[in-house]
Order: C-alpha cells, then structure tokens, then sequence
C-alpha cells in the first residue's frame, strides 16, 4: 500500500468521523428545538432532518467504501506476503530492529 494511499484512507476515515459528529449534532439540536412550532423553524426542522437523511446514506456509503478499500489492501498485502515471505520476514525484522533501538535510546 503507497503512502498516498494511507493518506487518502486516513482522510477518509476522518471525513466520515466528522460527519457523524456533525449529524450528531444536528440531530441533538432537532431535539432541542421540537417544542417550537412557529412557520420558519418547522420549515428549518423539515430541511434539516431531509439533510440529515441524506447526509446517513452518503455516510454509510462512505463508510462501505473505506470498508472496502481496506479489505483490498489487506489481501494486497496478503498476496504480497505470500509471493515473497521472505522479503515479508526481512522487511517485518528490520522494522522491529528500528523501532527497539528506539526505545533503547528513552
């Protein structure tokens, strides 16, 4: 997996968490405002909860596509690491060996 790739997940990931905050949000505000019924605040409820819907299924989508990716870069991975255990094995000892002479060092 390229490091552009991780990025790229990795701001999807964040995306979607900021979403589900923001629709927390919203939904929280829904609630707190369910006692008013003048005509410009349920027209406002109307809109929002509409958004808000839309907003659910463009995040689940979101959310099975990194799903998605993840899965494809994990047999990637699989894949690799069976074509070439040994460069697997290499490569897994090196990075052990770096990160405990990082910690030697504390």
């Amino acid at each position: 997996m390229t490091k552009n790739a991780q990025e790229t997940l990795a701001n999807k990931e964040k995306l979607v968490a900021d979403l589900q905050r923001v629709i927390a949000d919203a939904e929280e505000l829904m609630t707190a405002t369910a006692h008013q019924t003048e005509g410009k605040v349920v027209e406002l409820r109307e809109r929002i909860n509409e958004n808000l819907r839309l907003a659910r299924h463009k995040l689940l989508d979101a959310e099975d596509a990194i799903k998605e990716k993840t899965r494809e870069m994990a047999r990637a991975t699989d894949d690799y690491v069976h074509e070439h255990p040994w460069r697997a094995v290499g490569t897994a000892a090196g990075i052990g060996l770096v990160i405990g002479l990082l910690i030697s060092r504390r």
